[in-house]
């Protein structure tokens, strides 16, 4: 595994044990030392954009417009918020700058109000890694002259510096944390730049790795095979220090694009995948980092049930796991 620093990979894996009682059979990770593992520790995460093809197959303006959060979205957001919190869970959200732009944001004030931690994801949801100011983002494609000559290092600074300034200026906030838009199988790892600039705007941990599992066929009821894909990626999505001291807290798989818009699954295919993975890594005491956004689930899960389930799952087992914010994680390994 690429991620020679992670913490689980300090641990043995043993044995193949038994699946839930959804019918899988899974391979959880066994502690080799002889002491009880941790606490499993679940985070929900909630990236606030708009997603292509939402809600409507044919919509892509939503690429040049990220941050324009439409009502729906909003308010699936802050119902979110209201039902973790009556469970006594939390969610983590990450923000597109540009949504502090619109002219009512008192339902993101709720949020916060709720203890709800909010996160750095760019102002314009650009392409951290991109090496070419016109590819960190379509808007820049279509508008160059917004670039002003910058470079993409310069670019992406100053993306994350305007999400930075807005959410003190219209919150009242700091950032919790930073989640980059989109994510890599190869997070950070060869790029101690983006490590070393996130340390200098403040960050402690970053969310940019997503592991790489199998998919399956549009359209199609995923198989026993593509479950295991996705648990044995699960694996791979537990947190580890860069070299730099960066600490990655990596997002875990299925999310909700690769689930919904890429595969078109149903939603009881998706809570199925995310009920394995609340298992594991209970069973593990290990992370879970579950990847969302409002903009997708709204039309995919109007009734919140992927929410519920996860706080009932975890509820189930109190002194196994807990609902967690993305930097109580990263304390894990600091």
């Amino acid at each position: 595994m690429s991620d020679s620093k992670a913490v689980i990979s300090r641990r043995s894996f043993l044995t193949s044990l038994t699946g839930s009682a959804l019918g899988i059979q899974t391979v959880f990770a066994q502690s080799a030392e002889t002491h009880a593992p941790k606490k499993a520790q679940i985070a929900i995460t909630f990236d606030l954009e708009m997603s292509r093809q939402y809600p409507q197959r044919n919509i892509f303006e939503w690429d040049f417009q990220k941050g324009n959060l439409n009502k729906e979205t909003k308010d699936y957001s802050l119902k979110a918020a209201e039902i973790a919190k009556q469970s006594s869970g939390l969610i983590h959200f990450f923000c597109v700058g540009r949504v502090l732009e619109q002219k009512d944001i008192t339902w993101l004030k709720s949020i916060s109000e709720m203890s709800h931690p909010i996160g750095n994801h760019t102002y314009d949801h650009v392409n951290v890694w991109a090496n070419e100011p016109q590819k960190t983002q379509f808007r820049f494609q279509r508008s160059p002259w917004l670039l002003g000559g910058k470079s993409a290092e310069e670019v992406i600074r100053q993306n994350i510096r305007l999400t930075t300034e807005a959410m003190k200026q219209r919150l009242g906030i700091v950032p919790d944390g930073f989640r980059t838009p989109g994510g890599s199988s190869n997070a950070l790892n060869n790029r101690a730049d983006l490590q070393k600039m996130l340390l200098v705007e403040g960050f402690k941990w970053v969310s940019s790795k997503y592991p790489k599992h199998k998919y399956s066929q549009p359209k199609e009821k995923p198989t026993e095979e593509i479950y295991q894909s996705i648990l044995l990626a699960q694996q791979e999505a537990q947190p580890y220090v860069y070299p730099t001291g960066l600490i990655e807290i990596p997002m875990s798989p299925i999310s909700d694009v690769g689930a919904f818009r890429s595969g078109y699954w149903k939603l009881k295919y998706f809570l199925k995948s995310v009920e394995l993975c609340v298992q594991q890594a209970i069973k593990q005491g290990g992370v879970f980092d579950f990847l969302c956004h409002p903009s997708i689930m709204y039309v995919e899960d109007p009734k919140f049930e992927t929410i519920k389930l996860i706080c009932n799952l975890v509820n189930q087992e109190k002194d196994k796991a807990e609902i967690v914010g993305v930097s109580d994680i990263a304390k894990r390994v600091s």
